[in-house]
């Protein structure tokens, strides 16, 4: 059991038990990276530049409304905020129609994949507070992949790190996600340094995971552990205008084992 500033956790494999509490943390887990995302897209200076061109729109048409002005600057965040939101609603709804709709036959069943929760003793109870997530890719190249925003397309291409491939199987990390109650604790080092173990037992040459740009304290980690940037790309499963206001590309990042 690992113990960091009195907060003791545990990291085993997961158990069909576990699934209401993995779901839920699953859950909060991607749409907290909503207002994030939402506040970083309307900070940007071209939205600020809309912003205050749409209000003062409102502002002359309202005949000098200082309510209309408001209500048009807020519609325009409000845009904004929907568009954040369909991408990490979007996401989630996927997810737990694919993998995540059954966790036992999409990781434990399957020898190269595997799906571990974290669990520590919160007010005298045992608590789900982390859980992740590793598939196996036998055989598969890696495209990585770079941002085209002008034009609003993915562009790429074999990278030179993943040309250096050997027989091209890698481990890739779908899922990683620690509850508040675990952060800032070791914990999401501890998860990423079980998910290298796992990777080396299988055999594979590296760990690849992808990671959304308004996640800046998931990206630090990961940096801090030896991840580097090989691609990103703006395509987000959802209307490609939603990723283009919301301004969220997509990070590939990769470490060799």
């Amino acid at each position: 059991m690992a113990q960091k500033n009195n907060f003791q956790y545990s990291i085993r494999k997961y158990t069909p038990a576990d699934e209401q509490a993995v779901i839920s943390l699953f859950r909060t887990g991607i749409l907290e990276h909503v207002y994030p995302a939402f506040f970083k897209a309307l900070s940007h200076p071209d939205h600020i530049g809309i912003a205050l061109s749409i209000s003062m729109a409102g502002y002359v048409l309202g005949g000098s409304s200082y309510f209309q002005a408001l209500l048009f600057g807020g519609a325009w965040a409000g845009l904004i905020y929907y568009c954040c939101h369909e991408i990490y609603e979007g996401y989630m709804l996927r997810r737990l129609s694919t993998d995540m709709a059954n966790i036992q036959t999409s990781y434990l069943d399957n020898p190269d994949n595997s799906f571990w929760v974290a669990e520590a003793n919160i007010n005298g109870q045992s608590k789900v507070v982390g859980m992740m997530a590793v598939m196996g890719k036998r055989g598969e190249s890696i495209e990585a992949v770079r941002c085209d925003e002008w034009n609003g397309r993915v562009v790429g291409g074999l990278s030179e790190i993943a040309q250096d491939a050997g027989d091209g199987s890698y481990g890739e990390l779908p899922h990683m996600v620690v509850s508040f109650q675990g952060r800032r604790k070791g914990l999401g080092s501890q998860l990423i340094q079980k998910a290298l173990d796992f990777c080396k037992e299988r055999g594979y040459s590296r760990l690849v995971l992808d990671v959304s740009s308004p996640q800046m304290a998931a990206i630090s980690l990961y940096q801090k552990l030896g991840f580097v940037q090989t691609g990103c790309h703006s395509k987000t499963h959802t209307n490609r205008w939603f990723s283009k206001l919301a301004r969220i590309s997509v990070m590939r990042m990769e470490k060799f084992i």
